[in-house]
């Protein structure tokens, strides 16, 4: 007798309450509005097991339309999401989902003045979500439209940034002097100088000097994967031999040919021709230059080698 009179009470405090509150009781669920029988239960003021038994006893007025049954990774989910839903982490059986064609029938099935009237509001919560759904979708594109575009310009900044690094690098590694002295002991400044001239080859690179040894081969290696490297020297050591052997191997080739009639040094990038005044892996240990020859073209000079 208490528990039914309880269960009454609960039932008209259903109907004061504000149409808000049981909106925050309808969930989406695969895409629809639903309603969950305990929650459904407590506002007819009847037992879930009472009114889950209802709907078995008339289930042909019941389609998967109207209601359906969460499965275990749904009511996971619910309690991930929702304290309200804890309980169910121990619940033996999976809750059902009453849709708002589900909720009108089950004023028909429970057959009483209060669940009609429940019946209504619940309705009327449902419409209010339905109806509020397109500003909530229109709003939710509009926040996802700004972070689309800043997320835009954000990147366009990142490229522009990007671009603008790769052109100053490109105007350093091209800016480069037309002729330059290096005093005794300029060791570093020669071998910068010279790894920016190879670095800046953007199709052959010919050396000619009669001492090389294995730092040409270790220079030569900063030049680009497509460009292509020839040496020409007076001899090769057995030493040396064995290193252009254990580089080829390796990397891309370098062509070392032995030729005997140069005196000075020269340094053939791509179509520039340089004059260096020492043999690269001496260059700076004593005063020496480098100048970029305007006297001869670069196909001209190979062609007489």
């Amino acid at each position: 007798m208490n528990k039914n009179l309880s269960q009454s009470n609960d039932a008209l405090q259903s109907m004061q309450e504000p149409l808000a509150t049981i909106e925050n009781l309808i969930l989406n669920i695969r895409g629809k509005q639903v309603m969950l029988d305990r929650d459904l239960a407590r506002l007819y003021g009847v037992e879930t097991k009472v009114l889950n038994q209802a709907v078995k006893r008339n289930i042909e007025r019941f389609p998967e339309r109207f209601i359906f049954q969460l499965t275990d990774n749904e009511a996971v989910k619910l309690v991930t999401i929702c304290d309200r839903f804890r309980l169910l982490k121990h619940s033996s059986s999976l809750p059902y989902a009453f849709t708002e064609h589900g909720v009108t029938m089950l004023a028909s099935v429970l057959k009483s003045e209060i669940a009609v009237q429940i019946s209504i509001k619940i309705v009327d919560a449902f419409v209010t979500m339905r109806h509020a759904l397109p500003s909530y979708n229109q709003l939710y594109n509009r926040i996802e439209n700004i972070e689309y575009h800043q997320l835009l310009m954000m990147q366009r900044h990142d490229k522009t940034e990007n671009q603008i690094e790769e052109i100053f690098r490109t105007l350093s590694k091209y800016d480069l002097p037309n002729q330059k002295v290096f005093f005794d002991g300029q060791l570093f400044d020669a071998h910068i100088l010279m790894s920016q001239l190879v670095e800046s080859a953007e199709k052959r690179i010919v050396l000619i000097d009669n001492y090389v040894d294995e730092s040409v081969l270790t220079l030569l290696l900063k030049r680009k994967r497509n460009v292509e490297a020839t040496v020409y020297t007076m001899q090769m050591s057995s030493a040396f031999k064995l290193d252009l052997q254990k580089h080829n191997a390796q990397y891309p080739p370098i062509a070392v040919n032995i030729y005997t009639k140069a005196h000075d040094r020269f340094l053939i990038i791509d179509d520039k021709v340089y004059h260096v005044g020492a043999s690269v892996k001496d260059l700076g240990k004593k005063l020496c230059a480098v100048s970029l020859l305007s006297c001869i073209d670069a196909d001209e000079m190979i062609h007489k080698l």
